[in-house]
């Protein structure tokens, strides 16, 4: 079970970080190592090394949890001075499976989604597949890995920007847009972050990216050893597909990844359709919550940013669109301008004033300080117009962190008023 490459044996960790992953790596190392445990958080119980220690300490390797700035932390400047020594979960273990194929998902919307369709598929296939990282299973912390075992890996731009051993042997790379900019500080720096897992990759290895000028700009300027697979996307859906979890331009997008890849490693056609046909996606993820001939209800709360919403408002006419939350720094609403007049938009949260500047000369917008008053809102409208089909699309374009815990917090919250609102009772009600 602890089959640790023997550089990974009889060391001095730093683990820097004990979230899901910090913790999931503490289990990994600790009966063949001596692992300290350091977090900026002071609440966090298993601390055993202070500041003063560390700096007083020589380490092997530090294993740093993605969500840490190394330029804005506590032991910003530590770790400066022993960069070399930072490694990542998905260092460690690369080094002790380094021959069991794994396929890594990256690119700043759709990683989780696409991830748990691959998964899905690969194991109708009979195949033997874990699915982890970023998608919440830490990849440390599967102890049943066999030389068929194959990884499905979400990875996140932070992952693979403090990561320096990790390979795959597939890469995908879905798009990239503007995120996490106050941290990469430029699109170009965040492109090369996800363009680092194809650095690292040899000459037998696939690299399936978006055709976009970011990741162009990277090819020209890296020497590139394994086989670049550009996806050109067309809004075309084969025949074989029913799904209408596939109406939309996101996941047609990320579905096209899918179909090249599965071209690519020769998967069986009538099994892949199967399988895509009955996926249904994760929750709060452009997820159809209801149906009917009126309206379609999305819950998109997995939305943080504009690009995240966008390929949503291309895909559906007379569209009501909640908005709100803790805006992203330097955000820019994208749309072409022949989309505007299929929406209307209804604005919530902290930053109701960020969202009411950019949008209100391009859509007609409405601000209300509740969700439940903004459904009230919609349902009033969508009975007026029962002969036009509405789509409602809870696609915040925001963080949550100003009234809940995360996006599944405020997705739950968001079905929980479809409910108690009695919402598609009053659309269908008759006058």
């Amino acid at each position: 079970m602890f089959n640790l490459n023997q550089n990974l044996k009889n060391k001095n960790f730093l683990i820097y970080g004990f979230g899901k992953s910090g913790k999931a790596t503490f289990k990994y190392l600790k009966k063949k190592n001596k692992v300290s445990i350091y977090d900026d958080n002071k609440k966090v119980k298993k601390v055993n090394i202070s500041v003063d220690e560390i700096n007083q300490t020589t380490f092997d390797y530090i294993v740093l949890s993605p969500g840490i700035d190394i330029n804005k932390c506590k032991l910003k400047n530590y770790l400066k001075e022993n960069r070399s020594k930072v490694i990542t979960d998905l260092d460690i273990f690369h080094l002790n499976n380094p021959n069991n194929l794994k396929i890594t998902i990256t690119g700043t919307n759709g990683k989780s989604t696409t991830s748990k369709l691959l998964f899905e598929i690969l194991k109708d296939q009979k195949k033997n597949v874990i699915l982890c990282g970023n998608i919440g299973t830490p990849i440390l912390s599967n102890r049943k890995i066999n030389p068929t075992t194959i990884l499905v890996i979400e990875a996140s731009s932070y992952q693979i920007d403090y990561s320096q051993h990790f390979k795959t042997d597939y890469a995908f790379i879905l798009n990239i847009k503007p995120d996490h900019l106050e941290r990469h500080k430029s699109i170009q720096k965040y492109a090369h972050a996800k363009f680092k897992l194809i650095l690292n990759q040899n000459k037998n290895s696939y690299a399936l990216i978006d055709n976009n000028k970011f990741l162009n700009k990277e090819i020209k300027k890296y020497k590139v050893n394994s086989k670049i697979v550009k996806i050109n996307f067309k809004n075309k859906i084969s025949q074989l597909i029913s799904n209408n979890y596939f109406d939309n331009l996101n996941n047609l997008e990320n579905l096209s990844f899918i179909l090249s890849f599965s071209k690519i490693y020769k998967l069986n056609k009538f099994k892949l359709f199967k399988t895509i046909n009955k996926f249904q996606g994760l929750k709060y993820r452009q997820q159809i919550i209801y149906k009917n001939k009126f309206v379609t209800v999305i819950n998109d709360s997995k939305s943080t940013s504009f690009s995240s919403s966008v390929n949503l408002l291309k895909s559906y006419k007379n569209i009501h669109w909640i908005v709100g939350g803790l805006a992203k720094k330097g955000d820019k609403f994208e749309l072409p301008r022949k989309y505007y007049k299929n929406i209307k938009c209804y604005t919530f949260g902290r930053n109701i004033k960020f969202f009411n500047t950019i949008l209100k000369k391009k859509v007609l917008t409405k601000s209300f300080k509740k969700l439940e008053n903004i459904l009230n809102e919609i349902s009033n409208e969508i009975k007026l117009n029962r002969h036009l089909h509405s789509y409602v699309l809870f696609s915040p374009s925001a963080a949550s962190f100003d009234k809940f815990k995360n996006f599944e917090d405020r997705g739950k919250y968001f079905n929980y008023l479809i409910k108690k609102q009695k919402f598609i009772k009053k659309i269908n009600a008759r006058y």
